[in-house]
């Protein structure tokens, strides 16, 4: 027993140095792992407790464990939940995070390479990998920020880093999660289709296609064999060509020496040699016309080559889209998501969507201001019209509008600066109304004229160049009297609101009249102000005789009253449609209230938010504000007409 024992002792006493620091490091990784695990369960005490094992949270919408908190509601998500409610469009602008996010809990802090005995607690921006304190500090790190000319590297905190991350991912994380997860198996539906019905459909065409291509190759045979027969002969062509020009040169030679004896004096030339030379015959040359012509056979001509050219088509590949017909529809009625009283405008003439939670708004005491869903200004614009539709947003989120010397000025995205996008020349014409369109970046400008009380619309690209003017009908008469409002529909079309014709004047986007919207099918007389329109190539305007919102379809019809008088909204002055969350922002001309409404969702087929939930809860149902917005069965379905390929539609 004893001799066994020594052997062990001796070989605990005689652990090597290296032996040592492998057990010190071990202990330190072992150490920081508990901790920081420790710290994490720490952070919830629901998770587990000294003496109860670990319970995990339950999703607020049924048994499902939590992965997921949103923010906004606020309430834990299961996966499932999760997707639901990202995808819901009362929902869709919701700050979901991960539920470690929630308990701002850093994963498990990892080991430096370089140096085992710490963990790294930095990140070097510049090299964009984590260090350590050791790291931040080692000389040969300083070298390479040195050797590649990027100065001091600048170190950050690791927590800081990690926050910052993923705060600058989360506009891209959001479209994933609410629009591309959506949408995608729309087109995986498509693809398969394809993929099934692509065999049937091609294999005709085929067929044809080699026919043609056998029919048009006879066709070229005919014109070589022609080319070999006549158009080779080119050189023998040439060489008796040549000939035949020194045979006419003689020939001349020839004709005027006789042409000479003719005039030749009597005193040199007797009668009698001028008889003799007479009887020789006037020297003639026969030349034979050697050209050859590229002789058609008949079966070769135009026509021929024509229909079998044309009878093959080819399509220019583009990027598989889904209509928008095809992922939202109406709801039975509008919803009010939101209602906000504004501060800084007495009413609200124009609205311009620049995010799901922040708007420009101006009323007509030359107020023009940046505000949230709290109704607090967060940013003036000091030189801006009093008007209707005086301003609109980019794709750059700049605000474009008109100032008091009739200009169009574009405000950056910081605000910090203002440069003049187009300078005011025709002083017998002003602009009336702005919109920026978001399918050719181009501007289109409602301007009026006060001699002749008449309108137009211009068109200017991003450079500010004119390009298009709009002012007659297609009969040679004036199109607009006062147009105070503008917008575009998906399918291109110019959609004006001119208040002194009373009309919804609708152009196409090359400037042919298309149609004029004069008011509910009863007869009543349209007076139409604010304008915008949806998803679906709905055009939405505002009534304000009868303090209504009307709704169309983009050929005209009337649809139904999407908003009346009776609701929330008592008298709806300016329209702006978002179409990140498909919601409809209306202004109201009696006070500086500001409504926000849902009128569309997403189809069911696609979304999983009309499946019962095991709780039965209820939380995220909004009772119906309207009940006159009843459209029947086909008004109800968007129709197949609409607008696939509009501006509005995803591609792959």
């Amino acid at each position: 027993m004893v001799s066994l024992q020594v052997p062990r002792l001796c070989l605990t006493v005689l652990l090597t140095e290296r032996s040592k620091r492998i057990y010190v490091v071990m202990t330190q990784t072992a150490h920081i792992m508990d901790t920081a695990s420790s710290q994490y369960i720490t952070a919830s005490s629901q998770y587990t407790t000294a003496s109860s094992p670990y319970k995990v949270h339950q999703c607020s919408k049924c048994p499902g464990d939590t992965a997921y908190h949103c923010v906004s509601c606020p309430c834990d998500l299961c996966p499932q939940c999760k997707e639901n409610h990202v995808k819901d469009l009362q929902t869709i602008d919701h700050d979901v995070v991960s539920h470690r996010d929630k308990l701002n809990y850093i994963p498990t802090q990892e080991i430096c390479v370089r140096h085992p005995r710490h963990v790294n607690t930095k990140y070097c921006e510049p090299c964009q990998v984590p260090v350590c304190d050791s790291c931040s500090e080692d000389q040969l790190h300083r070298f390479r920020s040195f050797l590649y000319g990027q100065g001091q590297h600048e170190i950050l905190d690791i927590q800081i880093a990690y926050k910052t991350k993923r705060q600058q991912h989360r506009g891209t994380i959001h479209t994933i999660r609410s629009e591309a997860l959506f949408y995608r198996p729309v087109l995986l539906t498509g693809i398969k289709a394809d993929v099934k019905t692509c065999h049937t459909e091609f294999s005709p065409l085929q067929s044809e296609m080699l026919t043609k291509a056998q029919k048009l190759k006879d066709l070229i045979d005919d014109v070589v064999y022609d080319l070999l027969n006549n158009v080779f002969c080119y050189f023998d062509f040439k060489h008796r060509c040549k000939k035949q020009k020194i045979e006419m040169i003689r020939h001349i030679v020839r004709l005027r020496r006789y042409e000479h004896r003719y005039v030749q004096p009597a005193f040199t030339f007797s009668a009698l040699q001028f008889l003799s030379f007479t009887k020789t015959a006037l020297p003639q040359i026969h030349l034979t016309l050697h050209t050859s012509q590229l002789s058609m056979t008949e079966s070769l001509n135009k026509e021929d080559v024509m229909e079998s050219l044309s009878a093959i088509q080819i399509t220019e590949r583009g990027n598989r889209r889904v209509g928008n017909q095809c992922l939202l529809k109406l709801t039975s009625g509008a919803e009010l998501h939101q209602s906000l009283t504004l501060t800084g405008v007495g009413r609200c003439l124009h609205i311009s969507c620049v995010t799901s939670d922040r708007v420009w708004v101006s009323d007509d005491l030359y107020n023009l201001m940046l505000t949230d869903t709290t109704g607090v200004p967060l940013h003036r614009v000091q030189d801006s019209c009093s008007g209707f539709g005086l301003h609109t947003v980019n794709s750059e989120s700049e605000l474009i509008y008109i100032d008091r010397k009739l200009n169009i000025n574009k405000l950056s995205k910081d605000m910090k600066t203002t440069t003049t996008f187009i300078e005011r020349t025709d002083t017998t014409w002003r602009p009336w109304c702005v919109y920026w369109s978001p399918s050719t970046g181009d501007l289109l400008v409602g301007m009026y004229n006060d001699d002749t009380e008449t309108g137009k619309v211009t068109r200017y690209n991003q450079s500010g160049q004119l390009t298009q003017t709009i002012r007659y009908h297609n009969t040679g008469q004036g199109l607009y009297r006062e147009p105070i409002y503008i917008t575009e529909n998906n399918n291109g079309d110019v959609v004006v609101s001119d208040f002194e014709s009373g009309a919804v004047v609708v152009t196409e986007r090359g400037g042919r009249h298309r149609f004029s919207y004069t008011g509910h099918p009863s007869g009543s007389r349209l007076y139409p102000i604010g304008i915008c329109t949806d998803a679906l190539s709905h055009i939405l305007v505002c009534d304000y005789r009868t303090n209504t919102v009307q709704m169309m379809n983009k050929d005209g019809r009337f649809l139904s009253h999407l908003l009346t008088e009776s609701q929330e909204m008592g008298g709806p002055h300016s329209l702006s449609y978002d179409v990140n969350t498909h919601r409809l922002w209306v202004g109201s001309w009696w006070d500086n209230k500001v409504c926000v409404y849902r009128y569309i969702t997403r189809q069911d087929a696609l979304t999983d938010e009309h499946r019962p939930r095991p709780d039965g809860d209820t939380r995220y149902t909004t009772p119906r504000h309207n009940t006159t917005h009843q459209l029947n069965e086909n008004e109800h379905r968007p129709c197949p007409d609409e607008d696939a390929m509009s501006s509005s539609t995803q591609a792959v």
